[in-house]
């Protein structure tokens, strides 16, 4: 006997059968069909906002306040958005989203990195870096996660974190000096954005304040030098790796340097520079079909609560 189908896998069929029956589209169905509409090019913010961080999933990219911390849910189809989480009166700063609706947010001058869920909007874990830090020795910047962990920049630092998450909240805290290649300038921002190589066996590092990119071991902290043949990545920012290309936000030069890879992330080169009129000190970096979307921090501009803030979106 021949068994019946379960009903899932029926209503599968009944889709292709369907689709088979009916033949392909006509060119009059298509003539009918209405083109896809253009998705807005700006994106507005709430004033006074401050955006820094971006992490998109689909069409909805999620922003952090430098403010108070608020994270923003904003749908790059219609530009219209909303605060689904209100922040702790701490920064959020660079964002990453991990398993489910986790999203990891880097807390900036408050040491710690958090994680809010971004179905519920409330914060579920938070993690001390570095415990109650003294003004100007801590500035905890950005974050990438990998299959088993976090690992986090801190800007005032020569050393990542590495947080290892356990049952119930628990985590463990690892610091991962930097060294080898890696030079560090006191008092001034250095290690920034965060992403994996191409191969995902190490990190690379942009620094800030001398422009160079640096392949990390995630298990020692050991930094080398990635060869750009000359290229500096000047004001690096935010990173975004998609396979061997790699988007490196320059945020007071207002333009972000596209790069090809090695494999192994030892060595690329630079591909092109994007920019545009709309950039006003942009800080990250997400990426939705054919736009890059980048928010606008405007350092250079006075902070008020009525200051305007945007996200850009460019074409690479």
């Amino acid at each position: 006997m021949t068994p019946r189908p379960r009903p899932l896998l029926a209503l599968a069929l009944a889709a292709v059968l369907g689709a088979s029956l009916a033949g392909p589209a006509t060119a009059a169905s298509a003539e009918r069909r209405p083109p896809r509409a253009e998705p807005p090019s700006r994106i507005e913010l709430p004033d006074g906002f401050q955006p820094e961080g971006i992490e998109a999933r689909g069409p909805i990219a999620y922003l952090g306040s430098r403010v108070d911390g608020d994270v923003y849910a904003a749908d790059l189809r219609t530009g219209t958005g909303r605060v689904i989480s209100q922040g702790d009166g701490t920064p959020a700063i660079g964002l990453e989203l991990g398993r489910g609706t986790d999203l990891w947010v880097a807390g900036g001058a408050d040491g710690d990195v958090k994680v809010v869920d971004v179905r519920t909007g409330a914060t579920t874990a938070t993690y001390e870096l570095t415990p109650d830090p003294a003004p100007g020795t801590s500035f905890v910047n950005d974050v990438v996660v990998t299959g088993r962990a976090a690992y986090v920049t801190d800007s005032l630092q020569a050393a990542l974190f590495r947080v290892s998450p356990g049952p119930r909240g628990t985590a463990e805290v690892t610091r991962l000096p930097l060294t080898g290649d890696w030079v560090q300038t006191p008092g001034v921002n250095n290690a920034n954005g965060i992403e994996t190589t191409p191969d995902g066996r190490a990190l690379l590092v942009v620094n800030s304040s001398n422009g160079l990119l640096y392949r990390v071991d995630p298990r020692t902290g050991v930094a080398r030098q990635v060869d750009l043949g000359g290229t500096l990545l000047t004001n690096g920012d935010g990173l975004l790796r998609e396979g061997r290309t790699l988007f490196a936000v320059q945020n007071r030069l207002n333009q972000v340097a596209e790069l090809r890879l090695s494999r192994d992330g030892r060595s690329g080169r630079l591909v092109q520079t994007l920019t545009s009129p709309d950039f006003d000190v942009p800080t990250t970096v997400a990426r939705w079909r054919d736009g890059l979307y980048l928010p606008n921090a405007r350092f250079t501009t006075p902070a008020t609560p009525t200051t305007e803030y945007w996200v850009t979106r460019v074409q690479d």
